[in-house]
């Protein structure tokens, strides 16, 4: 099982927009460019919303039947660990492996001896490594390439043992394979990327698409926040070394970075896209919790129920933020900024839409309240068959504008046309 060049993650927390999301990359193909859907979710999502890995892959059957979509698409089990990946193997033919917490990790149980033994492995990288398409050589020390291998080839051992566990279930040749390192303080090198690509061709596991960290911040549903020239440099060095790496060691040539939180990165995309056409690369993007915002926007402008019950989610995550906001990292609120409970109980639907919409020319827009909103879709859930009642009378709108923010403000800015 390969995946295309060109790959979209179309996360959707309440499974109410396939359709609308597949609409997207039906116009990608119109315009000259193949991006292969795959639904993704995690274990967490399925836990706070009381779904499962089956549902996911229901929906994504579901809207390939009705459009007759003819390409490969895939459901991830997104963000999976060894304690809960059986649960998505009959349903997942795409797997997200998060080792994360195992970099430089003494619960693998691997010994000085074996990392020192992969270390000196990698001694011929040792110098000025010059990578077609870069201007500056990749310098790597000895004492670097060891503390590279200290720090993550535990966790590449540990993306070892969960691959086996989906290998022996679902056959070598039957499933994808992600490793994520993203969520993690300390970004990776591109020096840090080689000995990591090392490292999985070392335990022999064919990862198609990596997602390291990247340095900045990637905030869950606004832009990135950062250096964006140096940004665009990492991004360009990984590219290389990803190329470099599929012929020295051997990976799969289809081999491409994935970016995760990468919805709304609207500085970054130009950048991305003059990277994937200099190196003529590939590219996975995770969009997640966008589709949940463009309901939630949808929601807001049909006023009456509709309004009052996002309103009351967003009064209600107030309360409750350090709850909410203990489930994801980068989530950086200033609440000085936020409007005030009196505020909200004033305004009309439309006026909080634009509050919410990730429009940065709108002086109403508050990316603020859109991380605050962002992380409340476990309210939402707990409102049970009323929520979901009301997106299905407003299914129309949610639809267009989870169709348009995708092809508009993503698809269009980042992936090379023809």
């Amino acid at each position: 099982m390969i995946l295309s060049k060109y790959s979209l993650g179309v996360g959707d927390r309440f499974s109410r927009e396939g359709e609308a999301q597949l609409r997207a990359l039906k116009r990608a193909e119109e315009a000259g460019v193949l991006i292969i859907p795959v639904w993704n979710k995690s274990n967490r999502e399925h836990d706070i919303i009381g779904t499962k890995p089956a549902h996911t892959r229901r929906e994504a059957d579901e809207a390939v039947k009705a459009l007759e979509w003819p390409h490969a698409y895939h459901v991830d089990a997104d963000h999976i660990n060894r304690g809960n990946v059986r649960k998505f193997l009959n349903h997942c033919d795409f797997f997200t492996i998060d080792v994360a917490e195992f970099i430089e990790s003494e619960l693998v149980g691997i010994s000085e001896e074996e990392i020192e033994i992969f270390a000196l492995s990698c001694g011929s990288f040792v110098g000025e490594m010059i990578l077609d398409g870069l201007e500056s050589p990749l310098v790597l020390t000895a004492e670097g390439i060891h503390e590279s291998a200290k720090r993550y080839y535990p966790a590449v051992k540990e993306a070892s043992a969960i691959y086996r566990i989906i290998e022996k279930e679902k056959g070598r040749d039957n499933f994808i394979t992600e490793i994520s390192l993203d969520e993690t303080e300390r970004p990776q090198s591109p020096a840090d990327l080689l000995i990591i690509l090392a490292a999985l061709a070392r335990e022999a596991i064919p990862a198609q698409t990596i997602a390291p960290r990247f340095s900045g911040h990637f905030k869950k549903g606004v832009d990135y926040e950062g250096n964006a020239e140096q940004f665009a440099r990492e991004f360009e060095a990984d590219l290389a070394v990803i190329a470099f790496a599929v012929s020295e060691f051997r990976l799969l040539n289809n081999l491409k970075l994935s970016i995760h939180s990468g919805s709304d990165k609207f500085v970054l995309y130009p950048l991305i896209n003059r990277a994937l056409k200099k190196f003529d690369a590939g590219l996975h993007l995770k969009t997640a919790g966008t589709t949940w915002l463009e309901e939630i926007i949808a929601l807001a402008e049909s006023e009456g129920e509709g309004y009052d019950m996002v309103r009351d989610i967003y009064l209600e995550s107030l309360e409750r933020y350090e709850e909410l906001a203990s489930l994801y990292g980068d989530v950086k609120i200033d609440w000085a900024l936020l409007p005030t409970p009196e505020e909200v109980e004033q305004w009309e639907g439309s006026r909080f839409a634009r509050a919410l919409r990730h429009d940065q020319s709108c002086s109403d827009y508050n990316l603020h309240m859109r991380q605050m909103m962002h992380i409340s879709y476990k309210l939402a859930a707990e409102r049970g068959e009323r929520f979901r009642s009301l997106l299905e009378s407003n299914r129309d709108r949610a639809g267009k504008y989870v169709e348009e923010n995708l092809y508009e403000r993503h698809i269009r800015k980042i992936f090379p046309h023809s």
